[in-house]
């Protein structure tokens, strides 16, 4: 990716062998740490989908694809859709790129870049949630532009999560998205701010196959764990609270990766200056790490 673009458009303000045998370093963590930064800059305020904020992430988001040049579905990356929140229709895009594998079997790698905007005159940046998978998923397209998979890779940055799930829903109803041909969604959500260096993957209670692939990542010292992901957790079951509940509704196999709620949770204070670099660094590698060994080994 072309080094240090150093703004969001319209804002001035913006100034196999085992995994544990990677370099991790495979990602460009430096621009990767500083397109979280520009994603939860005040100047993007908060991200609502709707708004002025959320054209001006698009259109970083779109920068920093068009720096890497993967492939297009439609011009510029850009896939509208509508919704109606509350008695009014919301307009939201969701921006996807695709990288071309050997095969036209596909996995969907998502990450929702829109957030809560700003309530009571603050900013909620959303900086973990979601500007660190948004720029986890940037990276990787990075990394597999130049290492070609063998399955066909789609990185969706999904707008109104926030909101009801509904870019995802949209790309169901999305007649240039082929949908049939995706056979694994990963979504990132929250994956920055953890002080214990764990990582959760939920989605093995439903798809069990994958637990054998996950159990050969180590990015030491984060240890990636298996869990909420069973009916009898209650609001401790995450399979419905991110884009990727509606792929396993549509019996679309998911993997969603991310950290157990904390202090900055749809709080103000979701800053980037509360990431845990460390910890964000080995997480975005050990989700890097999981999909490499899923492209090898699944069919």
């Amino acid at each position: 990716m072309k080094k240090h673009i150093l703004h969001l458009a319209l804002i001035v303000l913006f100034v196999g062998a085992p995994i544990s045998a990677y370099s991790q370093n495979d990602l460009d963590t430096e621009i990767m740490l500083e397109d979280l930064r520009k994603l939860s800059h005040d100047a993007a305020e908060g991200r609502k989908t709707g708004t002025k904020g959320a054209e001006a992430a698009r259109q970083f988001i779109i920068k920093q694809m068009d720096a890497v040049n993967p492939k297009s579905l439609v011009k510029g990356y850009r896939h509208p859709f509508t919704f109606v929140s509350r008695g009014d229709t919301i307009k939201g895009e969701n921006i996807i790129s695709y990288i071309q594998g050997e095969s036209d079997s596909a996995f969907i790698i998502t990450a929702h870049y829109d957030h809560v905007g700003v309530r009571n005159g603050e900013v909620f940046n959303g900086a973990d949630d979601n500007a660190s998978g948004v720029a986890a998923m940037l990276a990787m397209m990075e990394y597999f532009k130049s290492n070609k998979p063998r399955h066909t890779l789609y990185f969706a940055a999904l707008d109104g999560e926030e909101m009801g799930l509904q870019g995802a829903k949209a790309i169901f109803n999305d007649p240039e998205f082929p949908i049939e041909n995706i056979i694994l969604n990963v979504n990132m959500d929250m994956i920055s701010i953890n002080d214990k260096n764990e990582l959760y993957v939920a989605g093995t209670h439903f798809y069990p196959k994958f637990k054998s692939i996950l159990e050969k990542v180590e990015v030491p010292p984060l240890k990636l764990l298996f869990g909420h992901d069973s009916p009898d957790l209650g609001k401790d079951d995450w399979t419905m609270q991110s884009d990727h509940g509606v792929f396993h509704k549509n019996n679309i196999p998911f993997l969603y990766f991310g950290v157990e709620d904390h202090e900055h949770y749809h709080k103000a204070t979701d800053e980037f200056e509360n990431v845990n670099q460390a910890f964000y660094i080995k997480a975005a590698h050990a989700v890097l790490y999981s999909i490499i060994e899923l492209d090898r080994n699944l069919n």
